[in-house]
């Protein structure tokens, strides 16, 4: 309950807002760099709080806790709408409808899907965030809400100082690393072999590369083994088993790329598709329980709660923005989708259908989404199950009705689009509400500063993704920004509609295999095992170049490690060690790389210091070791 003096205190004031949106468009540019390059985005609420306090409190001694968490809100927006972007959008670039990416189209399906979730969620603030739900931990949102407390007591604890201090220190460490890797040329990106014994090619390599280091400390050891197994099942195990033709041999490293690219990551995606729907029905008791509290609770509210009752919890729960205004607004959303389904297929009664069908799983998703991150987070939400199974439905009614070609292709992948970007933005208003209640924010401040963060972060999707696309080597769907589930759709979409012919009995294998993943992770279940064997992170594993799992899984490695360390004679911190250092390391790397892509836009090349191989080799191994050691310490030390 807001008390008088929380209400004076200054929450949406124009410095936050600048410094929000500033951190939108930041947070969304990185997010579309890495989701791009490994198919994982990470929550940018608590290292974006972090900023925030720290820029508030250097520039404006008298910034307050409100003020930063409006300013985290708008960014973590921003980033959870690049979530919903690079998973679908690259998918029209890969089955070659489009040459380049189209801004406004790109543009007008990141605002409107990003605005459907919010909209979509507002109702649903009173059912899943506002009661003490003992199931509804909501662990992202109160440990965004704890890095905002610590914050505002940094000049009596120093713990907001140590916080932010992690945060840039990684962010140069991923900068600096960034750009001796692909700008300076002084160390390699890649440290990698193969060799050809008989008719076989065998492959071995890693990437280097900070970000994706720190994607495995946030993730931890579990997650990050998982997603080194499944690379090492495709690039390992069924790369040599399928063989090679004899015009491969010559160079083995591009060889085994090339049976990569062409046979073995779409064993992948049958595993991908079965961890898809499998990740839904393991969540279906959670999924009822949404839709039963949902409608169950606006009932009784409806018919059991007098005039002056609702108007008392109103002010107790803090007020909304108001329903002429949520309604208006969604009933913008759905022309402009529409529209835009018209531009894409050209046909009415495709666009008609595919709006309905959208709104239908929008609405589904969204309080999927909410109960999920209540459950277990932010970034452990399901987003590539949900988004595949949009895609499995859509295309499945549209061959029911007829539909074909292209205009099947554009209709599935358009509405693939917009679900993943409602169900990403959904889960991350929820995630912020929750950290705004916490902390006596205003719900309807928040709610706007969140349909600000998605407006501007919608203006700068397209133009990241081109920019990337034409100046890095390969552009998306290459060595260095695989984009795996944008393949993944874009695969769906062509075997559906006849455009182009999928390896099924590939397909097939993989699917299989999920299934005896599935009854591997169940085994260990029962056992309540701590180890288990999640299908989803083993089919990406599956499905990326062999090279971005061994950096993942070195960091998982170093978070267990930090973690024990951190544990003993310690309680259980709400931050997890090292996730801080790992999400400025993230951020510094990710701002790098599009920053080189500009640079080449505009006619700047790349160095070329001539140095020998055997030289940069050396000084690139000597770089890993000081890294490890350097993000081990650090992480031990901001504790």
């Amino acid at each position: 309950m807001q008390t008088a003096s929380q209400q004076e205190i200054p929450e949406l004031t124009l410095r936050a807002v600048l410094l929000g949106l500033v951190l939108s468009v930041v947070m969304g540019a990185a997010n579309v760099y890495l989701g791009l390059k490994v198919g994982m985005t990470v929550s940018a609420s608590i290292p974006a709080a972090v900023l925030a306090m720290l820029v508030l409190r250097t520039l404006m001694r008298d910034a307050t806790i409100l003020e930063a968490n409006q300013a985290q809100t708008a960014a973590s927006a921003g980033e959870s709408l690049a979530a919903g972007i690079i998973f679908t959008m690259p998918a029209l670039v890969l089955i070659g409808v489009w040459q380049r990416f189209d801004v406004i189209t790109t543009t007008l399906i990141a605002f409107s899907g990003g605005l459907l979730g919010v909209l979509l969620m507002i109702p649903m603030r009173r059912v899943f965030v506002v009661p003490k739900n003992p199931t509804l931990k909501f662990p992202e949102g109160v440990a965004c809400a704890a890095v905002l407390r610590a914050g505002e007591q940094t000049e009596t604890s120093g713990q907001g100082t140590r916080d932010a201090r992690a945060v840039m220190q990684g962010a140069a460490f991923g900068f600096i690393f960034k750009l001796l890797i692909s700008f300076v040329g002084l160390l390699k990106g890649t440290l990698e072999g193969a060799l050809v014994l008989g008719q076989r090619i065998f492959y071995l390599g890693g990437d280097i590369s900070v970000a994706l280091l720190g994607v495995g400390l946030i993730v931890q050891l579990n997650i990050a083994a998982l997603v080194f197994l499944g690379g090492a099942l495709g690039w390992l195990v069924a790369l040599p088993l399928l063989g090679a033709a004899p015009e491969l041999f010559d160079n083995p490293v591009e060889g085994a790329y090339t049976i990569w690219s062409s046979q073995v990551r779409y064993i992948g995606v049958g595993a991908m598709v079965v961890g898809g729907i499998a990740t839904i029905v393991q969540v279906r008791h959670g999924l009822l329980q949404a839709v039963q509290t949902l409608f169950g609770r606006q009932g009784s509210t409806a018919t059991a709660q007098p005039q002056a009752d609702w108007r008392e919890r109103d002010e107790t729960a803090g007020r909304d923005i108001s329903l002429s205004s949520i309604v208006v607004l969604t009933l913008v959303c759905v022309v402009l989708i529409g529209c835009v389904y018209y531009g894409l297929t050209q046909r009415l009664g495709v666009s008609l259908m595919t709006t309905l069908i959208m709104l239908v799983m929008a609405f589904f998703f969204t309080a999927v989404a909410s109960y999920i991150v209540g459950l277990v987070g932010n970034s452990n939400s399901p987003v590539s199950g949900m988004t595949i199974t949009a895609v499995l439905f859509t295309g499945g009614l549209l061959v029911l009705f007829g539909f074909s070609g292209t205009t099947g292709m554009l209709a599935t992948l358009g509405v693939a689009a917009i679900v993943c970007c409602t169900a990403c933005t959904a889960g991350d208003v929820c995630n912020d509400l929750k950290t705004g209640q916490l902390v006596g924010a205003t719900p309807w401040r928040q709610q706007i500063m969140q349909i600000a963060g998605v407006a501007v972060a919608a203006l700068v999707m397209a133009p990241v993704l081109q920019l990337l696309h034409d100046n890095t080597p390969g552009g998306i769907g290459g060595k260095e920004l695989a984009a795996p589930q944008a393949q993944l759709f874009a695969s769906l979409a062509r075997g559906f509609f006849g455009q182009g012919e999928l390896p099924w009995s590939l397909v097939a294998l993989g699917a299989g295999l999920g299934v005896g993943v599935l009854c591997i992770d169940r085994m260990l279940a029962q056992r309540q095992a701590s180890f288990r064997a999640h299908l989803m992170p083993i089919a990406v594993g599956m499905y990326l170049p062999f090279g971005l799992s061994v950096p993942i899984l070195m960091g998982g490695i170093l978070s267990f490690l930090i973690t024990q360390r951190a544990r003993q004679g310690a309680p259980e911190p709400e931050v997890q060690p090292g996730i801080l250092l790992a999400s400025g390391a993230i951020a510094g790397e990710a701002l790098m790389g599009v920053g080189i892509a500009l640079l080449a836009s505009i006619g700047i090349p790349r160095l070329s210091l001539g140095l020998p191989d055997g030289l940069v080799t050396l000084l690139t191994f000597g770089a890993v070791v000081f890294t490890l050691v350097f993000f081990y310490r650090r992480a031990q030390r901001s504790e």
